[in-house]
This record gives C-alpha cells, sequence and structure tokens, in this order.
C-alpha cells in the first residue's frame, strides 16, 4: 500500500501496559505432559534453523540441513506416536555464501532455504550491493530473504526513505519472501519498533523480524507484543495477514511456549503455523528435542546427546 504517514506518526505505545501484559504471561498460561509435547513438536515445525557464524563451513550447512530434514530421533518420534507425520523445521537460514549448498542439501525435503542479505548484520554496505545481494541469492534458490533496514531512517524518523528502501527490497526479492529485520534493539523506543513495523508491512513485507540475533538485546515478549499488536492493527485495515519472526536469544523450551501464548493470545491460531510464524533459532531446537525425550522417559539428557551439527 501507499506509505500513510498520517497512520505511522499517530501511534502510541504505552510503556508500563505493555510491561504489565507481558509479565503476567507466563503465570497465567502454562502446559504440561502430552499438551507440552504437542507444543513442542509445533514450534519445532515454526524454526529458521540457523547458522549465520563466521566459521560456517560447507559441511556445517549441510549437517544443519540433514537436521532440519529430520529434527527429532525418530525412537521418540515412535514413542510419542507421531511416526506417521512428516516433522522438519520451517526453513533453514545461512549467509549468501552456503546458499546453492542448502539448495542442494534439502533438495526433496520441501524445506526452503532463507538467505540473511543486505549487509547482515548491520546493514550499512552500499545500497546497490544490497540489492544485488538479494537478486544473487535468489538467484541461488534461496525461496526467503531476511533483510536488515537501515536503521538511521527510524532514529532520524525519515519513514519515507525506509517505505522506499524496503519497497525495493520487495521488488528485488521477485516471488521470494520477504522478513524485515527490524533489529530492535538498536532502534531504541518501543514507538519505533512500532512505526517501523508499519512502515515495513505497508512496502510489502511479509513477516516482520526481531533482531539479527548479533545485537545486545534481541527479542523479548514487549518488543513481539508490540509488533504483534501491528500485526493485528495492519490486518484489520488492509485485510492481509502479515507473518511474524522473533529472532536471537530463544534457546529453551519454555522460552518458545511464551512466544505460541502471546501467538495465539494475540493474533489467534493461524499465526501458530510457520507460514505466518518463524523463530529464529539455533540451540532451541537441542532443548526442545531434550524436553521430548524428558516427556517419553522422565529423565533429561546431555545436549551432546542432539547435535545439530
Amino acid at each position: 500500500m501507499e506509505l500513510d504517514l498520517g497512520w505511522v506518526r499517530d501511534v502510541r505505545v504505552n510503556l508500563s501496559a505493555t510491561e504489565r501484559r507481558v509479565a503476567t504471561l507466563p503465570g497465567r498460561r502454562t502446559v504440561k505432559k502430552d499438551a507440552q509435547a504437542a507444543w513442542l513438536l509445533k514450534a519445532l515445525t515454526c524454526i529458521d534453523l540457523t547458522t549465520l557464524n563466521g566459521d560456517d563451513t560447507e559441511g556445517r550447512v549441510r549437517r544443519l540441513c540433514a537436521k532440519a530434514a529430520r529434527p527429532v530421533r525418530p525412537d521418540l518420534l515412535e514413542a510419542i506416536g507421531m511416526t506417521d507425520r512428516i516433522l522438519t523445521t520451517g526453513a533453514v537460514c545461512v549467509y549468501h555464501r552456503f546458499v546453492a549448498t542448502a539448495v542442494d542439501a534439502l533438495k526433496g525435503t520441501g524445506i526452503p532455504v532463507a538467505a540473511v542479505s543486505t549487509g547482515f548484520p548491520a546493514g550499512l554496505s552500499p545500497h546497490h550491493l544490497k540489492v544485488q545481494e538479494i537478486k544473487e541469492s535468489v538467484a541461488d534458490g534461496a525461496e526467503e530473504i531476511d533483510i536488515v533496514i537501515t536503521r538511521e531512517h527510524v532514529l532520524t524518523g525519515n519513514w519515507q526513505a525506509l517505505y522506499d528502501e524496503m519497497r525495493e527490497y520487495r521488488e528485488a526479492c521477485g516471488d521470494a519472501h520477504v522478513k524485515a529485520i527490524l533489529a530492535t534493539g538498536d532502534i531504541k523506543t518501543l514507538r519505533n519498533v512500532a512505526r517501523a513495523s508499519l512502515v515495513c508491512m505497508m512496502a510489502g513485507a511479509d513477516f516482520i523480524k526481531t533482531s539479527t540475533g548479533k545485537e545486545g538485546i534481541n527479542a523479548t515478549l514487549a518488543v513481539s507484543l508490540t509488533m504483534l499488536r501491528c500485526i493485528r492493527a495492519y490486518e484489520e485495515r488492509t485485510g492481509i495477514k502479515v507473518g511474524y519472526k522473533p529472532a536471537g536469544g530463544i534457546s529453551t523450551a519454555k522460552d518458545v511456549l511464551n512466544y505460541q501464548f502471546l501467538m495465539k493470545e494475540e493474533l489467534g491460531r493461524d499465526w501458530l503455523e510457520p507460514d505466518l510464524f518463524r523463530i529464529g533459532a539455533s540451540s532451541l531446537l537441542a532443548d526442545i528435542e531434550r524436553q521430548l525425550e524428558h516427556h517419553v522417559t522422565g529423565a533429561y539428557s546431555a545436549f551432546l546427546r542432539h547435535p545439530l551439527g
């Protein structure tokens, strides 16, 4: 849609009410036993299994892809009664350098490859190189592109520049889904988070995402509530459903359950599926598998028994 600056400038966020709302969530919502196992199995289907390290190698990426295709040990699935289901993670997320490798490793699985782009994580590369990076990742087979916005546009209130930038990224992605990373820890205030969320959705983002995972502060429940309320307002006004991806710091099953509860309460059942909900994570899957093993055996196992590669 066209940029509606009136809507953007009218946005307000009640900080104390937001903090109260998320503080009560863990105490009000809990699931146990079979119900917890079911929620965790749903969560793993929404994970963008990620490796974004300077020492990544082709071998590591291929091992990650193998884990994405078979995220839970067969004996655990059998004990839970899920051997008739095909469970995979929502996507595999890598740097552009490894897109072709991941596409090859995931052939036949139906798992999409997501590429971080536009000068990830700082987003300060020359603009024409950012656009070219998107195009090259799409050409290599990436079906999803995680772009980083220019934080300066948010911090200086230059909403037109942010909108124009996001529109160019959207166009460069073609048929690939685009996730707009707001780097919420860098843009300081919940009002900035809300305004940036709206502008990116107006410019065509399929998902809005909290963080690169490289900032000092990444995904939080308060930031998530703010972004989810913007998604709800956008759907009410336009009829368009936009997805949500928290990333960075979500490493335990307990963490992800709180995000799932918040999604369900704020946006409804549709936003618990991978087409509208993703979790950017690397170590989360191992903890989910540990919790499933505890559900089956009554004992916790060491992390080394649930390797990601």
